[in-house]
């Protein structure tokens, strides 16, 4: 599955979110975004991951970057993860993988020494007019969002 690189131009989408509602992507023109590929709301890793974005995104949002989740999980379990670990941030449904296979967050990975298909836990960040400025794949779910602020020269 191709990868995103920086210089060009990401995908647009539109998905349902938590709320009930839909994101679309290129509504967010004009502000950095954060966009975020998880496997499941809910699970320890995952858990831990949504919280330190949450936990970071006010200092996210001062250096101008928005938040993106987005995970194979229906909008109703996103709305009961929302709700359970008060997050802040939009959380996007793409049960199909259409999205993560269109950003390289969908394919074969390693899980407890056997290979198997599914999400890429995987973060890109867009410029305000949507192109690509940081493609990271296989990050780790614990300390990979103080590794980004890093990354980004906000710490």
């Amino acid at each position: 599955m191709p990868r995103l690189t920086p210089g060009e131009n990401a995908p647009d989408f539109t998905l349902p979110t938590a709320d009930g509602g839909t994101l679309t992507l290129s509504d967010l023109r004009g502000t950095s975004v954060v966009v975020y590929f998880y496997p499941a709301a809910g699970t320890p890793g995952c858990t831990t991951q949504a919280c330190d974005f949450r936990d970071s995104l006010a200092s996210l949002t001062a250096h101008g970057y928005a938040v993106v989740g987005v995970s194979p999980d229906t909008p109703a379990k996103l709305a009961a993860f929302v709700e359970a670990e008060h997050l802040t941030f939009p959380l996007v449904s793409d049960p199909e993988h259409t999205v993560m296979e269109q950003w390289g967050a969908w394919g074969e990975k390693s899980l407890y020494g056997k290979t198997v298909t599914g999400v890429i836990r995987s973060t890109v960040v867009l410029d305000a007019a949507g192109v690509v400025t940081l493609a990271q794949y296989n990050v780790k779910a614990t300390g990979h969002v103080a590794k980004l602020r890093k990354d980004l020269g906000i710490d």
